[in-house]
């Protein structure tokens, strides 16, 4: 059978009961013992300064028993009673913040993740309630972006659905006609579902730290020179121009070179979307230590009040006009995400009608290095 659990409180104050006990025990035990040998001691110093107490000696080591055992059972019954309610009082206090943990946590596991703990003016219960809050808080955040991804990933799907039902319902009635064109819509949009879900599925393994950076030196001028040409090679006539600006002073980086493909790419593509006219500039440059590489463009540009978001899953200035041109609502969180894996980091500034720059950062081998050799040297000291 499954021994009964013994709650806190009650372990709590029997251990002071057991403290008690055992000092008054020990306090009883030794008063017993010494007390009266100390009092025959005093009683030969008094008849040794002449006093004779020969014959009430007995009587007054009676006395003397009695009286301190009398006094030793007061004190002990109103200390027991002093100190076991002293002692329900603490055990209460201590455990009182615990209780409302508890309610709490069965409150968030029921949905109710609105709830946060008190400050305690017991300084560790404090700190444990504090904790517990700033779980509470990272949970409440896990929990909406899970329904705001719930959300947008149903949006996102319902429209391309949506086309394809209307599509695929009027050629099996008959009132379309099956031709190349509607085969090619229908795939268009089949093509936009496939690239959502795998954009969805590569954040979700970055998030979760499962997906792999393999860094190394790398040479910068040859990678972007690569992505520029393949961008200019693709591009019709009246369109942008793509430019590359990158010192052959450049010093290495120690990246991955197909994710940071993968990010310019990404940049890319969106500088080219919402830019008909002007030109799309990749330029590399030192700032503060950090080597730069920045995608300006001359194209639309984003709203002041809109560039805090513009890094966020499903986020779009434009819903209609973007959903159109092609874009997940991902590759700009996935871009954030890769440079932050890197141990970069990544801005946007923006001006409507003037354009955007996108810039990202990047550790040169020369960085790690020194930070290397600082760790080493902390390590020695």
């Amino acid at each position: 059978m499954e021994k009964p659990k013994v709650s806190l409180r009650s372990r709590l104050f029997f251990s002071h009961v057991v403290v008690m006990v055992v000092g008054l025990l020990t306090l009883l035990a030794i008063g017993k013992i010494s007390s009266p040998r100390f009092f025959i001691f005093y009683l030969r110093q008094i008849e040794v300064d002449g006093l004779s107490v020969r014959q009430g000696r007995t009587q007054l080591i009676r006395s003397f028993d009695d009286a301190w055992s009398k006094g030793a059972f007061w004190s002990v019954a109103i200390g027991a009673v002093t100190a076991g309610g002293l002692s329900y009082l603490i055990s209460q206090r201590i455990v009182q913040p615990l209780i409302q943990m508890e309610e709490i946590t069965r409150k968030f596991a029921a949905g109710n993740l609105q709830e946060r703990l008190p400050a305690n003016e017991i300084p560790e219960v404090d700190q444990l309630a504090s904790s517990f809050n700033q779980m509470a808080a990272t949970l409440e955040g896990v929990e909406q972006r899970r329904r705001e991804l719930v959300g947008d990933l149903t949006h996102e799907l319902r429209t391309p659905l949506t086309v394809l039902k209307g599509y695929l319902e009027g050629l099996a009635d008959g009132t379309i006609d099956p031709s190349s064109d509607i085969y090619e819509r229908l795939a268009r949009e089949t093509t936009r579902m496939q690239r959502l879900v795998n954009d969805l599925q590569e954040l979700s393994k970055m998030e979760a730290g499962y997906l792999p950076i393999d860094s190394r030196p790398l040479e910068l001028q040859p990678l972007l020179a690569s992505i520029v040409n393949r961008f200019a090679d693709q591009l019709i006539e009246n369109s942008p121009q793509m430019l590359l600006d990158c010192p052959a002073e450049t010093p290495r980086v120690l990246a991955d070179p197909e994710r940071v493909e993968q990010i310019l790419v990404n940049l890319i593509s969106n500088a080219l979307r919402y830019t008909t006219a002007g030109s799309v500039l990749v330029e590399v440059y030192s700032e503060n230590d950090k080597l730069w590489i920045a995608v300006v463009d001359t194209g639309h540009g984003i709203a002041e009040a809109d560039l805090p978001h513009v890094f966020e899953r499903f986020w779009r200035a434009d819903r209609s006009r973007d959903r159109h041109s092609g874009g997940t609502g991902v590759g700009l969180a996935i871009c954030r995400r890769l440079v932050e894996l890197h141990g970069g980091s990544i801005e946007v500034s923006s001006q409507l009608d003037r354009g955007s720059t996108f810039r990202f950062s990047l550790p040169t081998v020369r960085e790690k290095l020194t930070l290397r050799k600082l760790g080493e040297a902390k390590a020695g000291h």
